[in-house]
């Protein structure tokens, strides 16, 4: 079964970083594109950055988030990271990890991130 754990949320303070994990199973990580989503107070989840599977990873970012964020992944420990730079308080949100897989989306439970002074 596919399995998707995020970890590394927490509070910081604005301009902060922080570095989100997803730990995945279930499925060849290596071979399938794995994404970031958020979801903040009152909003719809959106979208934060993809990475493929192809050439080491072609990543893609939110405009919100472009020059802030770097997604990477680690294909021999099956994982995923969100290096947050710079952050601001309209980061805050739950953060998810997701991968689909075989036409069907998984997702994470989530890790919240909270920026604050």
């Amino acid at each position: 079964q596919v399995q998707l754990v995020e970890s590394g949320g927490g509070l910081v303070q604005p301009g902060g970083s922080l570095r989100l994990s997803c730990a995945a199973s279930g499925f060849t990580f290596s071979s399938y594109s794995i994404n970031w989503y958020r979801q903040a107070p009152g909003k719809e989840r959106e979208f934060v950055a993809t990475i493929s599977a192809l050439g080491g990873g072609v990543r893609n970012y939110a405009d919100s988030v472009k020059g802030r964020f770097t997604i990477s992944r680690d294909n021999a420990k099956s994982t995923m990271y969100l290096q947050m730079n710079s952050l601001k308080p309209e980061d805050t949100a739950v953060y998810y990890c997701n991968v689909v897989y075989l036409r069907t989306d998984y997702w994470g439970q989530g890790t919240q991130v909270t920026v604050s002074s």
